[in-house]
Parts: structure tokens; C-alpha cells; sequence
């Protein structure tokens, strides 16, 4: 049975972060290749809280059946939907790379900005049957980051 909601404190312990959100997207339904690619976005998101969010965040991971949800919300917001890149990052950029990574590697990634709290949500669909599994250099998930991260 799958618990449709969990919630894990962003530490320095990013191994058993990984570890728990792969338990939870695989008891979910999402394998293979879609899998890694979250698990590499999450992971993403939760250095971006360390790095610049303050060192404290929350990530939650829920399902309805359909749609694999990852909120990763830091404790300073200023993380806004400006920060994205609009296209990937040069090789010599030093910022960027991972929100451009997030929306590649994700069905949909938005970001909320409040004062005081910023929140990115990556979304993987679960029935993949219409799509290819192979991962994003296959072309799953795979999307301009302007159309694929938005302000919600």
C-alpha cells in the first residue's frame, strides 16, 4: 500500500534523503529512468535549500495515483521564478544548472515565492504508457525550462 504523503527535514544527509525519496516515488509506481531523473532533481532542489536557502527546508513527496509530486520548500525565500535560466546554461556559467536540470529531467516544475518561504514543486506523471521511458536524452520529460517552470 502506498502512503500518499510524506515529509522529510533537508539536511546535510542528502544519501538518506535520496534514499527516501526513491523508496517513495518506486512504492509509488515511477521506475527505471523516470525514477533516477527525479531522484536527481529532488536532490537538486534540496542542495538549492542548503546552498541558498538558508541550510533549512522541508520536502514532501505525494501522490494521487496519477501525478508524483516533490515540494521543497527553504525557510528565506529568495528563490523566484526569475532565478531560471531561459535556455541551458554555457559551460562557464556558475549559477543555474540545476533549476535548468530540474525542468529537463521533470514532467512539470513550478515555483511559488512568498515572503519568507519559496517552494518548488517537481511533478512526474505516473502513467507513462504514451510516453518514452528512456530517460531525458530519449526526449521524456525533456522540455524548454521557459515552458516548463512556471510561477504558480
Amino acid at each position: 500500500m502506498v502512503d500518499h504523503h510524506r515529509q522529510w527535514p533537508i539536511t546535510d544527509d542528502l544519501a538518506t534523503l535520496r534514499d527516501d525519496i526513491q523508496r517513495f516515488a518506486g512504492q509509488a509506481g515511477l521506475a527505471g529512468a523516470r525514477l533516477d531523473d527525479l531522484v536527481i532533481a529532488a536532490n537538486e532542489a534540496a542542495i538549492n535549500v542548503l546552498e541558498h536557502g538558508g541550510g533549512a527546508g522541508t520536502l514532501a513527496m505525494s501522490t494521487d495515483g496519477a501525478v508524483l509530486a516533490v515540494e521543497v520548500a527553504d525557510e528565506v525565500g529568495t528563490l523566484s521564478p526569475a532565478a531560471v535560466p531561459g535556455r541551458r546554461p554555457t559551460g562557464r556559467s556558475v549559477r543555474g544548472f540545476g533549476l535548468w536540470l530540474m525542468g529537463e529531467l521533470c514532467d512539470s516544475v513550478t515555483i511559488e515565492q512568498v515572503p519568507g518561504r519559496s517552494t518548488i514543486r517537481l511533478s512526474m506523471n505516473l502513467d507513462t504508457g504514451h510516453l518514452d521511458t528512456g530517460g531525458p536524452a530519449a526526449g521524456a520529460g525533456a522540455a524548454p525550462v521557459r515552458g516548463n517552470v512556471r510561477p504558480i
